[in-house]
């Protein structure tokens, strides 16, 4: 059976490139004693990536050279030798950008295709969901009347983020890129207000959004959007940080002129900073997905979803999704959703 595999042929320098990734085919393996075959439906594409790409020190190990490009995927089980799986199973897997992958069973978890989409298992109701989802009420505690604002507020995160915060009663203001995309945050998702991080009076904009300040920032972007965001910041604020986008191709760089001026009003201010990474809340996966598919199955939580075609797709649909090419979660349909 012919398979393809996208695997890392160069650390990046800055901005990741075409010859940073190369395109294999090779023949897909015969599932020994206790394993399976799987076949790749959806591939998610997640910023986190970039790091993995590089070989500084990080919570998790960096892709070799060489090596299969790491990623989420939703696979159709199309050979089985492990009792626990059956052909024609839908899972959550981590085969990473290729078509075909053997495992063991260990870390797969079996969809449900009839509860919801099955791409939403690496979207809404997936990492990006529980990234939300637990870092906004876990870290950020918002309570009713307070002002939320998040970032990159048409992507799979921040969408969430936003409309998690109104079922709590606070007010969300998003953060995102162009008319569209602000547009939607606000008529689709129903956030208070959405501004154009291109403004060049994002600052001014962001205090009149914000009369009463800004409680809870949930920080998935860096850069000037952050510099607008924190002057506004309220005493005791929350700020969780899942990411930092706007600096990914940049890490290694001194410090900012702004630090010590940040550092000075974290005290003053009392904030609350925390970084954190999605699998520290594993503990809390049931209640994620109790709240979220309810939320969800009740048309409480809206997704938007963004997608290319083929295998082959995957390095230019990344790339661009560091740069905000996509509106809403990024996928990419590897194949069929049956063989």
């Amino acid at each position: 059976m012919s398979a393809k595999r996208i695997v890392l042929a160069a650390r990046p320098v800055g901005e990741p490139k075409p010859s940073d990734f190369r395109l294999e085919e090779y023949t897909a393996p015969t599932p020994g004693e206790g394993q399976v075959l799987l076949r790749t439906i959806w591939l998610s594409l997640d910023p986190y990536m970039r790091g993995r790409m590089s070989d500084g020190p990080s919570y998790a190990a960096p892709v070799p050279i060489d090596g299969v490009m790491e990623g989420g995927t939703v696979s159709e089980v199309i050979a089985s030798s492990n009792p626990g799986f059956a052909k024609g199973d839908i899972v959550l897997s981590r085969a990473g950008w290729q078509t075909h992958a053997i495992s063991d069973g260990k870390g797969l978890a079996k969809i449900d295709p009839k509860l919801a989409p099955i791409s939403t298992a690496v979207g809404v109701l997936g990492m990006p969901g529980m990234t939300a989802y637990t870092g906004l009420l876990d870290i950020g505690k918002p309570q009713a009347g307070e002002t939320v604002v998040v970032a990159a507020a048409s992507g799979a995160v921040g969408s969430a983020v936003g409309q998690i915060a109104k079922i709590k009663g606070a007010r969300a203001i998003g953060i995102a890129g162009g008319k569209d995309k602000c547009d939607y945050v606000k008529k689709e998702l129903g956030f208070d207000d959405c501004l154009d991080h291109r403004d060049p009076d994002l600052a001014a904009k962001l205090k009149d959004a914000c009369p009463k300040g800004i409680d809870v920032y949930f920080e998935n972007v860096g850069g000037a959007v952050f510099e607008a965001v924190f002057p506004q910041l309220n005493a005791f604020a929350r700020m969780p940080v899942c990411g930092l986008i706007a600096e990914y191709n940049n890490f290694g760089e001194t410090s900012p002129k702004w630090a010590g001026k940040m550092m000075r009003a974290v005290l003053t201010k009392r904030l609350t900073i925390r970084g954190f990474i999605v699998s520290d809340f594993a503990a809390r996966h049931g209640d994620f997905l109790r709240d979220m598919s309810q939320w969800f199955r009740d048309g409480k939580i809206k997704h938007k979803e963004f997608v290319t075609e083929g295998l082959d797709s995957a390095p230019a649909a990344f790339m661009g999704l560091l740069k905000g090419a996509n509106f809403g979660k990024q996928l990419v349909r590897v194949g069929p959703d049956k063989a």
